[in-house]
């Protein structure tokens, strides 16, 4: 699409943090290549708090919970601007209601293979699909369409002294298994017995366990029979982390234990191991994307069982239905994985 860089490059992607964290390194990608080109970067109000200082990077917070009024206040923050391009990464109604009020040259969005809810109708120029199933695969092709060469992502978030500190305090330099437990959905969740058991596996390891999420509910509860069920009662820092704070925390530590949820892609950008346990989904679609292999995953068996066909045969937006799936996963699978992670990167115990 450009020969040379353009002037201004605005991107689309509200939520989730899984996916945003995959939108930081598209930033990132576009920035190594076209360091003059301004980016604005449109997302919703708590993902802002996690990228909000990005460097050359102006992020503007869209507060869903107001309604009407969201979009409004910000197509009156971007009134008289015009864009040479808008990416559009989010294929939900509510996104593309927002584009409505973005002027850009080119409106860059999915194709009819990956796009949904409409997203087709709000774009004028389609970017292809590439042959990887993973969601970063996908956003990295729009900086291949917009003619970017150089594809490696990377994820470089600031962390301030503070928040650094902090980490180090909390740490305290002792080799450490952080485990966030919950996702945002309960049968995306492993049982709370098997991250117990995991707990105390580890602990034995000569490691200290962290549990680390957020504030809900769902998170506190499991967070709490973890503690209960396990002999080496990990610490609870359930809700007590924000997430500028979770990223040096991350990277203060050894490893990192989650299912398919925002802390394993934050992981991930900490440049952390991280065991990512798989059911509903593969994680070569939404795995961690540079430890896709080290997840424990009974997808492909499930959905075997469930459809007869192997997930290379299966459309790429597959999902498995079955609450139960998680407690397929063993506490074996997940001891061998993790032993196995420990062995093959830097550091290990």
């Amino acid at each position: 699409l450009f020969q040379t860089p353009p002037s201004s490059i605005c991107i689309l992607r509200l939520s989730a943090i899984g996916d945003c964290c995959h939108a930081l390194a598209l930033v990132r990608v576009i920035q190594r290549a076209w360091p003059t080109t301004r980016i604005t970067w449109i997302t919703g109000k708590l993902e802002a708090t996690l990228f909000a200082d990005l460097p050359g990077v102006e992020v503007i917070a869209f507060d869903k919970s107001k309604g009407w009024r969201g979009y409004r206040d910000l197509w009156q923050t971007l009134r008289g601007r015009q864009f040479d391009a808008l990416l559009h990464l989010q294929a939900a109604m509510r996104a593309s209601i927002a584009t409505l009020g973005i002027r850009a040259k080119v409106k860059l969005g999915f194709d009819r293979e990956r796009a949904s809810d409409g997203q087709w109708l709000f774009t004028n120029h389609k970017v292809p699909s590439p042959a990887s199933p993973h969601v970063l695969d996908g956003f990295l092709a729009f900086a291949k369409e917009l003619g970017i060469q150089d594809l490696t992502p990377d994820w470089q978030l600031p962390i301030s002294a503070e928040h650094q500190a902090w980490a180090k305090e909390k740490i305290d330099g002792k080799p450490t298994l952080l485990i966030c437990a919950a996702a945002s959905k309960a049968f995306k969740n492993w049982t709370a017995a098997g991250y117990a058991a995991l707990a105390d596996h580890a602990a034995n390891k000569g490691f200290q366990v962290y549990l680390c999420g957020g504030p809900a509910k769902l998170e506190r509860d499991l967070a709490a029979e973890i503690r209960q069920l396990s002999q080496s009662k990990p610490v609870d820092l359930v809700g007590q982390t924000n997430l500028k704070q979770l990223l040096p925390l991350m990277k203060q530590s050894r490893v990192l234990v989650s299912p398919d949820s925002g802390p394993a892609h934050i992981g991930n950008a900490a440049g952390i191991p991280v065991l990512g346990l798989y059911a509903d989904q593969t994680p070569r679609r939404t795995g961690p994307y540079l430890w896709q292999q080290a997840a424990v995953s009974v997808f492909e068996p499930l959905m075997l069982e469930q459809t007869g066909l192997s997930v290379d045969l299966l459309p790429w937006r597959s999902r498995l239905k079955r609450e139960d799936a998680m407690q397929h996963i063993t506490l074996e699978m997940v001891t061998s994985a993790l032993d196995h992670l420990l062995e093959t990167t830097s550091g290990a115990c």
